[in-house]
């Protein structure tokens, strides 16, 4: 089995699937609330640093989808300092394997060796939110 450190929103249908996909692939989940979690800034720029800035933001996220926060216009710094003053704005799940850590559940470097990476792509049309540009598709 193949262990992962999953931080999710508790109650994200979305996160629920991916527990489910990455469970029926063999995985052993340690699940934690990415809302409670202590981040320091190193810490939660562990799971960044890989990805472009704006792909650090969850696009689902009511300060992103309303316009009060564009993440094209931030640097790693801001956009850093922004992650750490509110959770949501997060990307998420972020994942922790022994692959690699990453945001989202779209990166082939880490979901490849787990085995879900081909469900993914064939399931992203099938979104739990609904269809607009807050799911970006995967590379």
């Amino acid at each position: 089995m193949t262990a992962v450190v999953f931080y999710e929103k508790p109650g994200c249908l979305t996160n629920a699937r991916q527990k489910a996909l990455l469970r029926a692939h063999g995985c052993e989940l340690s699940v934690r609330d990415l809302l409670s979690e202590p981040w320091t800034g190193p810490r939660l720029r562990a799971f960044l640093e890989q990805l472009p800035v704006s792909h650090w933001f969850n696009p689902a996220s009511p300060r992103i989808k309303s316009g009060e926060i564009d993440p094209a216009v931030h640097d790693r710094h801001s956009a850093l300092v922004l992650l750490l003053e509110d959770p949501l704005l997060i990307r998420r799940p972020l994942l922790d394997t022994e692959f690699g850590k990453t945001a989202g559940f779209d990166d082939p470097r880490v979901l490849k060796p787990l085995g879900v990476y081909d469900y993914v792509v064939a399931a992203h049309r099938v979104c739990a939110q609904p269809q607009d540009a807050s799911c970006p598709p995967p590379d």
